[in-house]
């Protein structure tokens, strides 16, 4: 399996980096919506079987993919089925990554903004949250700052190289998102009336539960864990050869899910302790997406003593954990560019910083273009690329190497049953779940 590709350094940083690109903005806005939607404990469990039955064999796949082809998205297919369209999936994983981060810069940039604003203490000294969000968003000049800055930093890690850029701020971002993360939900908890919202995030409802509860939770199982988009196989290309597919795939969806829970922590408590009308601020939690982020969750630290430095830290956890993510997406289309077009790579870092720059400025300047960026990708391209990944792994890889990456060459201990349990699920349970999801994504 060895070659003279670059690989991670340690297995922490391994770790780290492929965390960091699963646990996104998703996970502390998407996952307290769609709980809040599906049941509380009901729409968890359920999350947590879709994430070890679909998320987590899916991950390994792309893995495999990866490590075996070791090559970008595209160039690891080609290794792997060369003379065929498989290198398509490749290329639309991509293409996805791309697209993503033209919109995902533009949610970034209403974080830094948020961050300069609780920091200096202007943010909690409004009367309307909602009108300065709105205002923010009409505002082209500021957004496009932010845009342009956020890529920039993007683009410095990334330019630093695998081991210097990526591992080594994986390795300090992660630990500092965990860190807020427990400093905010420590807090959250300790507010008068805290066990309401802890009851709600914990206690199975049944009265709320939708006809579409497990779709919805098979989805954010998909969506949260960075699938479809290219970045665990191109991470996948730079594991060592001792890296255990199996155990890495498992710690970071564990990791990836605790801090969609520990997100719920955070705010479900605080919701509840800080208002005199549940009712209302569930139906916030359920419409989720930008309003929960910039207009809820600040009219909630405001009513806290040192309302400043929590809103502070909340905004610097959403920077941290958007900063992961989106470093991840922009090293998809770097390093394609840098190995199919021979492109040395501060060239590559400068044209794909470039293209994500003028997507993020049209974003900013158009709400029409930002929806068609974000619906396309997430209800269209992003099932599809895992239904080809599924189907690519489960119907035409050589199980000899399917057997090869999750062994380590037979290093590992593993029995036939699981590599036929394995095969199964990703040839035909996988493929038929994916399709559901699509179509529903399509349809609702």
């Amino acid at each position: 399996m060895s070659n003279n590709r670059i690989k991670f350094a340690s297995k922490l940083g391994l770790i780290a980096a492929a965390a960091g690109s699963a646990v996104g903005l998703g996970n502390i806005w998407r996952f307290p919506s769609q709980v809040a939607d599906g049941g509380g404990a009901i729409f968890i469990l359920l999350y947590i079987g879709c994430i070890l039955f679909f998320g987590i064999p899916l991950m390994m796949g792309e893995f495999i993919i990866g490590r075996s082809g070791r090559a970008n998205a595209s160039g690891s297919f080609q290794k792997l089925a060369p003379g065929t369209r498989w290198k398509w999936v490749g290329r639309l994983g991509i293409l996805t990554a791309f697209l993503i981060l033209g919109f995902y810069v533009v949610v970034c940039a209403w974080t830094m903004e948020y961050i300069l604003q609780s920091a200096t203490g202007q943010l909690m000294s409004l009367e309307n949250f909602a009108h300065n969000f709105n205002e923010l968003r009409q505002n082209s000049t500021r957004q496009i700052v932010w845009v342009l800055a956020f890529t920039l930093l993007t683009a410095f890690f990334i330019l630093s190289g695998v081991k210097r850029g990526i591992e080594q701020s994986a390795k300090i971002l992660m630990p500092l998102l965990f860190l807020i993360l427990i400093v905010l939900g420590i807090r959250s908890l300790t507010l008068p009336g805290a066990s309401e919202g802890l009851e709600f995030l914990f206690k199975p409802n049944i009265k709320t539960v939708k006809s579409t509860i497990f779709l919805d939770a098979m989805g954010q199982a998909f969506f949260s864990l960075s699938l479809g988009m290219g970045a665990m196989t191109t991470y996948g290309s730079y594991f060592r050869d001792d890296s255990n597919l199996r155990q890495t795939a498992v710690q970071v969806s564990v990791l990836d899910g605790l801090v969609a829970v520990l997100a719920g922590v955070v705010i479900f408590p605080a919701a509840f302790a800080l208002t005199q009308l549940p009712d209302t601020i569930v139906s916030s939690l359920v419409a989720g997406g930008p309003g929960l982020l910039f207009i809820t969750i600040p009219e909630l630290f405001n009513q806290l003593p040192l309302s400043s430095l929590w809103s502070t830290l909340f905004f610097v956890l959403l920077a941290v954990a958007a900063l992961t993510s989106a470093i991840s997406l922009m090293e998809v289309v770097t390093s394609y560019l840098h190995e199919e077009f021979d492109m040395l790579r501060r060239n590559a870092v400068t044209f794909v910083a470039m293209g994500i720059a003028i997507l993020g400025v049209l974003a900013s300047i158009s709400p029409t273009f930002f929806d068609v960026l974000d619906n396309t990708t997430a209800k269209v391209m992003l099932p599809l690329s895992g239904f080809f990944i599924s189907l690519f792994i489960g119907w035409y890889l050589d199980r000899k190497i399917t057997f090869a990456q999750l062994t380590n060459d037979g290093k590992l201990p593993m029995s036939v049953r699981f590599l036929q349990s394995y095969v199964f699920i990703l040839k035909y349970i996988a493929p038929i779940a994916i399709v559901l999801i699509f179509i529903y994504g399509i349809l609702f």
